[in-house]
């Protein structure tokens, strides 16, 4: 405890660090308090039961209120949250593969990285005007009744409502960019983070109230439940950390400019993550997820179509979660392949002279690291499946509550441990930059100088 109090004191210290988390701070605080604002022309009163009553605690629904921190049931003016600009940035990343012009910009450095953020944030804004009506006529369906809307649901109340929730939008990739640049970083992420935190003590407290007052297992059973959540993350923290580490040596110039193998010199290494597609392939699968549940409405008439919308309408029940954990294996070997340039690398390490023992430059090196990387990603991808799956199993084996269990894997709980271990990181950089202890004595934060 000692020690941790002097880490604070060291980064309280340092003026700079202190000012950049302030600043992230009072940013963040900033989105929370939009978050409670409720649109214009909508009555609050009114939205108090939206997720108990429809069930949007659960499924996509369920996902996009986290996130957004509860905004997303609030008909807040962030209703929309940061999702858009995520949805924008995956479009561009994947149409950067087909489309040339992209490809180039990808290579152009600074100017085209800004040319780039430039076009995903017009998308965003394509995005949220296509995403602001259909939310805000959903909320119908969702159990909002119609004299929510104070002003009706006319032009006079839907032209300045989809204006106001396409301007959060933009406020909020502001805020985040903001925190990016003037803040500790990965501002976009600290935002679905801190939304996701939000809503947990929430979930906490009603597991507990269940568990305590309806003589369901009483606070024994709490305690195991939080005991089983701390490994949980630690199991989430070693998927994120894990890496597989390449050795690679330089070729030393020469006073006569010519290079000669550096055999006795300090090997340096490549580190192969385990898992480095990240969250996105729950992303892509949840977003497929809700394809089964159409097919069976347009065989409503069939025995087919009914148990495939009973079954696939349950986000806890076992097909659901079979074909989730499937889609989410496939996508992480097909969105690896698309991020990891194993052959960009290999020419990289080519250019500097660098070479793997045993290995030769060039395309052996590109198709030893592709080699490499498969073999990695079938356990990475097996183990983030079962993550992603965890929240069905302790829903139906130990009866917890639907809004608690969902912090027991998936989304939420693996986009938490990144952008904390992120964070950590990015504090430890200044910290060890001017010689003080890091907030992690050992392992590979502490290298991040």
């Amino acid at each position: 405890m000692k020690s941790f109090i002097e880490t604070i004191s060291n980064i309280w210290k340092i003026e700079e660090l202190r000012n950049r988390i302030l600043i992230t701070l009072g940013l963040l605080l900033v989105y929370r308090f939009g978050c409670q604002i409720v649109l214009p022309g909508i009555d609050s009163a009114q939205l108090g039961g939206l997720v108990d009553s429809t069930g949007t605690d659960q499924g996509i629904f369920g996902i996009l209120n986290a996130f957004t921190g509860g905004a997303f049931a609030n008909a807040s003016i962030f209703a929309l949250g940061i999702m858009p600009y995520i949805s924008a940035s995956i479009v561009v990343q994947l149409m950067g593969i087909a489309i040339p012009y992209l490809q180039k910009l990808q290579k152009e450095g600074e100017s085209g990285r800004k040319t780039i953020n430039q076009i995903t944030r017009w998308l965003t804004i394509g995005i949220c005007i296509v995403q602001a009506p259909a939310y805000l006529y959903g909320l119908g369906a969702f159990g909002v009744p119609d004299t929510a809307f104070v002003l009706g649901k006319g032009l006079d109340f839907m032209v300045p409502a989809v204006i106001i929730l396409v301007t959060g939008c933009v406020f909020a990739m502001w805020l985040g960019e903001k925190i990016t640049d003037k803040g500790i970083g990965n501002g976009i992420s600290l935002l679905i983070m801190i939304g996701i935190i939000a809503t947990m003590p929430q979930s906490f407290v009603q597991e507990f109230i269940s568990r305590t007052t309806n003589n369901n297992g009483g606070l024994m059973f709490v305690l195991i439940e939080v005991i089983i959540w701390f490994l949980v993350i630690l199991a989430s923290v070693l998927l994120v950390m894990a890496t597989r580490q390449i050795p690679v040596q330089y070729a030393r110039r020469t006073a006569s400019g010519g290079y000669e193998k550096n055999v006795m010199g300090s090997r340096q290494y490549i580190p192969l993550k385990l898992n480095a597609s990240g969250v996105m392939p729950i992303i892509f699968a949840q977003a497929i997820m809700f394809v089964p549940g159409m097919i069976g409405g347009a065989f409503d008439d069939t025995s087919f179509g009914q148990w495939m919308q009973v079954n696939f309408s349950d986000i806890f029940g076992w097909a659901y979660n079979i074909l989730f954990a499937i889609l989410i294996i496939i996508f992480t070997y097909f969105y690896t392949a698309i991020t990891v340039p194993t052959n960009k690398m290999a020419d990289d390490l080519k250019r500097s002279g660098g070479f793997i023992p045993g290995i030769r430059p060039g395309k052996e090196t590109g198709d030893y690291l592709d080699k490499i990387m498969s073999l990695i990603t079938l356990p990475g991808s097996i183990f983030l499946a079962l993550l992603a799956v965890l929240p069905a199993v302790v829903v139906k084996l130990m009866d917890v509550q639907a809004g608690w269990a969902l912090f027991y894997g998936g989304t939420s709980l693996l986009i938490m441990v990144g952008v904390a271990i992120d964070t950590v990181q990015q504090v430890n950089s200044y910290l060890l930059n001017r010689h003080y202890d890091g907030l992690m004595k050992t392992g590979k934060n502490r290298k991040v100088a």
